[in-house]
């Protein structure tokens, strides 16, 4: 069974967005390089999505091209909230990475959204991330950051935070771990790489004993 990894690109005082959804320079980073990302996603055929919402597709640094680029590859299932859903519509049923999409919603999925799309609607936090372990098998269940991803943490359901740190600060908006309020303890990061406006960090879920 693969891991699940919690990750998002974040402000230096842990905000994903501000409070009207806005990203501000949040994804330069994912344009401020040369070299192209290469979106592994499934999709249902019926279009292309434009993930990078300029045309032009990913280019990161190099350095952040290397360690980017097998954390996609390495991706069976996207586990997202509702919110984010409705923000990006699904990314038009094509997910930039894994075969698969968990949307955590207590609503179905929308009457005659494309049918053939790999998306999958699960009421609760457990059971979106036993439905996609199942879908991913061995490969990388990716938890997105938020409400869904901070009580998925609250459940003990994740083994990994991933944070895409970008030297900016919010002040106030879209925390992290969403409205998540206990104490988890982390181990030593695992990762630190720096890239270009951004520093890449892993830690794994210290457990209780």
């Amino acid at each position: 069974m693969g891991s699940v990894i919690m990750h998002n690109v974040v402000s230096v005082d842990g905000f994903i967005a501000d409070k009207n959804d806005g990203v501000g320079p949040l994804h330069d980073w994912y344009f401020s390089g040369d070299t192209q990302l290469t979106e592994t996603g499934a999709g249902d055929g019926d279009g292309g999505y434009d993930h990078s919402e300029g045309g032009g597709g990913f280019k990161l640094s190099r350095v952040s091209a290397a360690y980017v680029q097998p954390v996609w590859d390495s991706i069976g299932v996207i586990v997202m909230g509702r919110h984010q859903f409705d923000l990006v519509n699904g990314w038009e049923g094509r997910p930039p990475a894994g075969d698969h999409v968990v949307v955590v919603s207590h609503r179905p999925k929308p009457e005659g959204w494309h049918p053939g799309a790999p998306y999958h609607f699960v009421d609760g936090v457990k059971a979106a991330i036993e439905k996609a372990q199942e879908l991913a098998g061995d490969r990388v269940v990716a938890v997105s950051a938020g409400e869904a991803g901070g009580q998925i943490l609250a459940a003990g359901l994740v083994d990994e935070v991933a944070m895409d740190v970008v030297p900016v600060v919010f002040g106030s908006g879209k925390r992290f771990f969403g409205s998540f309020d206990g104490q988890q303890l982390l181990e030593d990061p695992h990762v630190v790489i720096q890239g270009n406006r951004v520093l890449h960090l892993r830690f794994k879920v210290r457990r209780q004993c």
